[in-house]
């Protein structure tokens, strides 16, 4: 017995000292430490947290991930922004139960924030759901939780998290992406809950909104319009206590989880017990009418697979009937006839099925009201424009009116809830829809409308351009017949828009001619580019600029608004850039500073995004043939928008390249191929981009640039650097306090891969935008750009040690230049 009673003391000893280290499976009590190296692992097996190292970095985070999952799928990240710089890390529970993540220094990196709740030997459990929780020792509630992970989310939506609001305590519960697939650092993407109006879920880029899930039918989100789920259960709780989104999985054996991308679409992963392999069930929407507000307000975007289109709603009108016929659709519509509201009973309404209710951030709801009583509603308020049933089930419950505007409403195949548009009783007498359906009015109306049509057809056949001659005449606009999808702006109202064509107006002068600033009498800002008489470019460049961008819509592009051939004057009328141009900012010694890097990261994918949809995503392949900084236009935020399309050209089917016997553009920014030979494709103007990702980095001009140690480019000092190992030093000085340097080393790279000699070594842009976006892994280092110098090249597929030089563009022979 006594040597019991001994044996038992020596091992109860051991024990207490072993405890004061190490953790048990899935549990940390107080005064216990997690190292790095070491892990928690939930009960099931499911979940395990410890420190991790994203791809391509040796920084260290505590973190969440799905154990014996492949790929490693990270949930949660607690020092998402300040990462740990070595492997000794430590997590530790100290006695008021806070968890406190310390490093080599015996620094606090991260803690966890804990209530007022008194505490009583705390423990951190790690659960199966992925719920890191801290508690009370004799607590077994996630609901008496002194602090739990699912109430500091990271990118990943996990089944039982809340994505929401707790009104009791103001802790709001959302989304946020990583910046990069390698750095978990809080990036731009965010997915919250909107409490304005009916609640809402709205994805955000930085404060603008990007898309938005919308409010919830009682099954689902509006965006999701599914009506039964054999796999996830959904809901949304809305009281007075709280306000949250919510899901849960049916099947214990299955997983499935939401991330929001550095990028910003969202996935959708899931995988089994039995089969452990990461599945990608859902890629967030990207077609056009996923984009917020795509078609302006009052009107509704359609794709299904297909271009996307608008249409206004049904009494709507477009805003800007021009720009509206040239598929520039984000003004939206505005009301034909605006309700009389002395009369408003005399209103009625049109409905809508199949359709994505609009944003409900200006709207009111009641969970009480009948259909019929939000009709009577919405007709008794002046502002009211639209209504809805709150919730589809059991036949339709509760009342959603909308008030002013009505935004980002989109068609989906399947049936949805209804949707009840106000318009003036005239609208529905014409339509046959409303309060008013009267016989004999709608048989007057209609032998009205059968005789205007048959008129209008008989005038048309017979005048084919009386019709559109009386509208372009009410608006001062005139067409010509090779460009009639164009307006065309009368002389007179441009030389009123800019004085004359005042010098003080002037914007600034390039190959074409000038460029002045106008104001129309209503208040619209326009860019005037007038053809100068003595410029090398003359009407074949000016009708091929107008050919080609009237075709072209996209927000990196700069939008032709329409354009003026009178006599010999040829003028092409642009929206107006605050900004004027990328050169004026990057290369001045004073504007430059006004660039931080965030801003030139994201200028520099806002033209790859550009690139991209002249190369393959519009109906037209372009080459654009002259890209450069001076032709990269900033808006009043300093979104890019490429320009100046007098040199472009379209290929069409499998044409990947063409040869010209006249070789224009600018020196700096010509590929070698094209300044040599004349032979350009989608690979040059891939070039011209890569050296203007360079000089967005340097803030250095590659023609100019001159260094004393050698007589390379900025190509080649970018080149020689990387090959060093020293290309951080490129970076422009006036960023070097502040800056993300994964995010420039992968703009170098990139840069340096676009400019490579040969074209076929040249990534095509839709890898440039992945690669930018974190999205691709970057390939092997880049070979060695075009027009280097500096040193002797191996001759690439040649087994043998020759070596020889490769020529400068001062060595090629060139006879028929236009080159700027």
């Amino acid at each position: 017995m006594e040597h019991s009673i001994i044996m038992l003391c020596i091992w109860f000893f051991f024990f207490s000292i072993m405890s004061e280290s190490s953790t048990s499976l899935d549990t940390l009590a107080a005064s216990q430490s997690l190292h790095d190296g070491e892990t928690l692992v939930s009960a099931g097996g499911i979940i395990e947290v410890g420190f991790f190292s994203p791809e391509n970095t040796t920084r260290r985070y505590l973190g969440i991930w799905y154990s014996n999952v492949s790929p490693v799928t990270v949930v949660w990240v607690a020092n998402r922004n300040k990462p740990l710089a070595n492997t000794k890390g430590v997590l530790k529970l100290n006695e008021d139960g806070t968890l406190e993540l310390l490093n080599d220094g015996n620094n606090t990196i991260w803690s966890s924030n804990i209530s007022s709740k008194a505490v009583s030997n705390p423990i951190a459990h790690l659960l199966d759901s992925g719920n890191f929780v801290v508690r009370n020792g004799h607590e077994t509630k996630d609901d008496d939780a002194l602090w739990q992970s699912f109430d500091y989310p990271g990118d990943t939506l996990m089944a039982g998290m809340k994505i929401g609001w707790n009104l009791e305590t103001g802790l709001e519960t959302h989304l946020s992406s990583w910046t990069s697939v390698d750095d978990p650092a809080v990036g731009e993407y965010s997915e919250k809950i909107d409490l304005r109006g009916y609640p809402q879920s709205i994805k955000f880029k930085g404060l603008d909104i990007k898309s938005r899930a919308g409010s919830w039918n009682g099954l689902s989100l509006v965006e999701h319009p599914i009506t039964s789920s054999q796999i996830m259960l959904e809901k949304f709780v809305i009281n007075e206590k709280e306000v949250y989104y919510q899901y849960d999985l049916v099947d214990p054996t299955m997983f499935i989880v939401y991330k929001l991308t550095p990028s910003g679409p969202g996935q959708l992963l899931y995988w089994t017990t039995q089969r452990r392999t990461l599945q990608i069930v859902l890629i967030g929407d990207e077609d056009p009418c996923a984009n917020y507000a795509f078609c302006g307000a009052n009107s509704i975007c359609s794709s299904n697979g297909s271009p996307a289109t608008c249409e206004c709603l049904g009494g709507y009108v477009p805003k800007s009937p021009d720009q509206w016929n040239m598929a520039v659709w984000f003004e939206g519509c505005v009301q034909r006839n605006k309700s009389n509201c002395e009369n408003s009973y005399t209103d009625g309404f049109l409905r809508y099925t199949q359709l994505k209710l609009p944003d409900t951030s200006s709207s009111w709801f009641s969970i009480t009201m009948n259909l019929n009583e939000c009709r009577k509603s919405c007709l008794k308020n002046c502002s009211c424009t639209a209504y809805a049933n709150l919730d589809i089930r059991d036949g339709g419950t509760g009342c959603l009116l909308w008030f002013n505007t009505l935004t980002d409403m989109r068609k989906f195949l399947q049936s949805t809830q209804d949707l009840y548009i106000r318009v003036p009783a005239s609208k529905l007498d014409l339509v046959g829809h409303g309060n008013f359906k009267k016989k004999t009015v709608k048989i007057v109306v209609g032998v009205i409308i059968f005789g205007l049509v048959t008129c209008g057809c008989l005038l048309i056949l017979k005048y084919p351009g009386t019709t559109r001659k009386l509208y372009n005449k009410r608006y001062k606009i005139r067409q010509r017949k090779e460009d009639a999808d164009l307006p065309t702006f009368d002389l007179s109202v441009l030389a009123n828009a800019t004085e004359n064509f005042s010098t003080k107006n002037k914007l600034g002068e390039g190959g074409f001619g000038p460029v002045y600033k106008g104001k129309l009498t209503d208040g619209q800002e326009l860019a005037v580019k007038r053809l100068s008489k003595k410029s090398g470019q003359g009407l074949e460049e000016f009708k091929n600029e107008v050919s080609l961008i009237a075709k072209l819509q996209h927000r990196n592009l700069v939008k032709l608004l329409g354009c003026c051939i009178e006599g010999e004057e040829k003028m092409l009328i642009y929206e107006y850039m605050h900004n004027q141009s990328l050169d004026y900012f990057v290369f001045d010694e004073t504007k430059r500073k006004l660039l931080d890097w965030s801003k030139r990261f994201e200028i520099i994918r806002g033209i790859g995004r550009g690139l991209l949809y002249l190369h393959q995503d519009s109906r037209l392949r372009i080459v654009h043939r002259d890209l450069k900084t001076s032709n990269i236009l900033l808006d009043a935020n300093l979104n890019p928008k490429i320009s100046d399309f007098g040199l472009a050209r379209s290929f069409f089917g499998d044409q990947v390249e063409a040869n010209t016997n006249r070789v224009a553009g600018t020196y700096g920014y010509m590929s070698p191929e094209y300044a040599a030979r004349g032979q350009f494709s989608v690979k040059s103007d891939i070039f011209s981009y890569g050296v203007i990702i360079l000089e967005i980095v340097s803030g250095k001009k590659n023609r100019e640039f001159s260094n004393p140690k050698h007589y390379n480019n900025l190509l080649g000092h970018a080149w020689t650097l990387w090959t060093k190992n020293g290309a951080l030093e490129l970076l422009d000085e006036v960023l070097r306090e502040q800056f993300i340097s994964s995010e420039v080393m992968r703009c170098i790279q990139v840069g340096l891969l676009c400019v490579q000699q040969r074209p076929e070594d040249r990534p095509d842009m839709s890898i440039v935008v992945l690669m930018l976006n974190g999205d691709k892994l970057l390939p092997n280092n880049p070979k060695v750009p075009g027009f280097y110098t500096e040193i002797d090249v191996k001759s690439e597929g040649n087994s043998s040690s020759t070596n020889h030089k490769l020529g400068s563009v001062n060595e090629l022979s060139i006879t028929m230049l236009d080159a700027r």
